[in-house]
């Protein structure tokens, strides 16, 4: 890759370093310059740009790293679309992360062009939580490069996967010494409850019997024969040695102790045994409290159907102090809470589909036929088929037709019956309707048949408020198109909106928060709304057209 000055007149294909701002043009770091572009910027009077060129031998950031998330991605993983050098790895479900360290480590280790991060391996996480991310440094890798960062990555299975989480029967057998109280075996019990809940599993199977090993071994075999697959052993008195109560009667049930002891605090005092297939966990005391502790990772793991014998157990210091101590500089009492785990924005969308067709004549243009389909249904299998949930259509001008033409589809039908006040009054019905937890909205409009789904995930991949990209707009060869991508901060204003108007005016307002999206062909410039558009759409004029006609409205 050539990096650096680069004249004005060979930088047609360069990629720019950094954003320029010149009068009225402003071109945004990342952008591959087109003919017009480099036009543009001799007309202004630059002479050199700051840029890079890939040579023979060199792959586009976004191209290595969908390739590392390809290769690298497991079980219960899904990937976004890369933008801008970064990919990241979404969980599917929830369940443990498992990630293969060493392999991890020898893929970063193998050039400072390419890097991998992940949450910390065995971490909980839920669906839509974000579990990695590849990031390439520069505008492109060398190819040798890419290629050992890929023999790395597919090498002895995945290199990161997500472990689903079991639903199981627990068991838990409590034992009582003379003058214990109900009231911390109550205790005990709720607390199990409540971390079982919390794994999707059920209410534990309980029975309480005397602190001596041939009750326990009684209790042990009770759980069994009930269909307990995890029995979990708390004791009136916490084991202190693999020769006490507890560990002695998993042996008088016929059962075997693999582990005593692990090095995370709170949680030391843990057993782990088996009685033939059903895992035996003795509780440390500390499991009788909500907090963290050991217990929790090893019931975790167990569930998840992942290895917790003695190595796996004995690997859990680093990370494994969990409790207060006294020179910690801010106890977790007094300290600001983290934020919330890192996921994939949940994004909806909205099609506009409720205008009037005035320039299409008595036809109205979305049921027009486009190719055998009618021109809104081709706009809404293209959402549905994108990363964007759920997928609402604001009907109005013969709204039981248009319902009609999409009611197999599964999306939501937001009827404006002031569709003849304007595209506003149709955005403001829809942003009403959306659910309150998206971040974000897609707003489409329904006489675009060509756009593609990948088009979509595209400006999802792009779409990072934290890194000023909170309204993302598909770009071809440098014109702005349709669909745009506007993050919920901006809902109340587009709401306040009047007339025959979509998000154009608020997009002028904040160009700062503007992400420009490249994509692969000017389908996002292109409508059908009068019956020439139409007659061209259906011969295929456009597909090849460098001049395809732009649109005027935004949103």
């Amino acid at each position: 890759m050539i990096f650096g000055p680069t004249p004005v007149e060979e930088a047609e294909g360069a990629i720019l370093a950094h954003s320029l701002r010149e009068g009225e043009l402003s071109f945004k770091k990342g952008r591959v310059l087109s003919a017009a572009d480099v036009d543009a910027l001799a007309v202004v009077g630059l002479r050199t740009v700051v840029a890079a060129r890939l040579e023979a031998g060199d792959r586009h950031e976004d191209a290595a790293a969908s390739a590392i998330a390809e290769a690298v991605i497991g079980p219960g993983l899904s990937t976004t679309a890369a933008f801008t050098g970064r990919a990241n790895l979404i969980a599917a479900a929830r369940g443990l992360l498992v990630v293969a360290r060493e392999r991890l480590d020898a893929l970063n280790m193998v050039d400072e062009a390419v890097t991998l991060a992940t949450l910390p391996p065995f971490s909980q996480v839920q669906p839509r939580q974000m579990a990695a991310t590849i990031k390439i440094i520069p505008f492109a890798v060398p190819e040798a490069v890419l290629h050992r960062c890929l023999e790395i990555a597919r090498r002895d299975g995945p290199l990161i996967r997500v472990a689903p989480l079991r639903r199981r029967k627990v068991g838990l057998a409590q034992t009582i010494l003379p003058g214990f109280k109900d009231a911390l075996l109550d205790k005990t019990k709720a607390a199990v409850d409540t971390r079982l809940a919390a794994l999707d599993c059920p209410p534990a199977e309980e029975l309480r019997c005397a602190h001596d090993e041939t009750a326990v071994a009684d209790a042990i075999s009770e759980l069994q024969a009930r269909g307990c697959q995890v029995v979990l052993l708390s004791g009136a008195s916490a084991i202190v040695d693999r020769r006490d109560v507890l560990p002695a009667g998993i042996l008088a049930a016929g059962g075997s102790i693999i582990h005593f002891g692990m090095p995370v605090d709170p949680g030391n005092l843990i057993l782990v045994g088996r009685a033939g297939e059903v895992p035996l966990i003795g509780l440390p005391g500390c499991a009788r409290s909500p907090k963290l502790n050991g217990f929790d990772w090893v019931l975790q793991r167990l569930l998840a159907d992942l290895p917790i014998g003695r190595e796996e157990i004995m690997r859990m210091g680093a990370g494994g102090l969990l409790k207060e101590i006294a020179d910690r500089p801010l106890p977790r009492a007094a300290a600001v809470e983290a934020a919330a785990p890192a996921r994939a924005p949940r994004i909806g969308a909205l099609l506009l589909a409720a205008g009037q067709s005035q320039r299409m004549g008595r036809v109205n243009k979305l049921l027009a036929e486009v190719a055998g389909k009618f021109m809104v249904r081709r706009a809404a299998e293209c959402l549905i088929a994108s990363a964007a949930e759920p997928v609402l259509v604001i009907t109005g001008h013969q709204h039981k037709a248009v319902e009609a033409a999409l009611a197999d589809l599964g999306t939501i039908f937001v009827h404006n019956p002031d569709f003849a006040a304007g595209l506003s009054t149709s955005l403001r019905r829809g942003l009403a309707a959306l659910p309150e937890d998206l971040d974000g909205v897609v707003v489409a409009l329904g006489d675009m048949p060509r756009l593609k789904p990948r088009v979509i995930d595209k400006l999802i991949a792009a779409f990072d408020p934290l890194e000023g990209r909170s309204i993302c707009i598909p770009t071809w060869h440098g014109k702005r198109g349709n669909p745009v991508l506007l993050a919920r901060r901006f809902f109340a204003e587009l709401q306040a909106i009047s007339g025959d108007v979509g998000a154009k005016t608020l997009i002028g307002d904040y160009p700062e928060l503007v992400c420009e999206v490249p994509v692969e062909d000017n389908a996002v410039l292109i409508d059908a709304d009068t019956p020439a558009a139409l007659k061209a759409l259906e011969e295929g004029l456009y597909g090849a057209a460098p001049a395809a006609p732009r649109r005027d409205r935004d949103g």
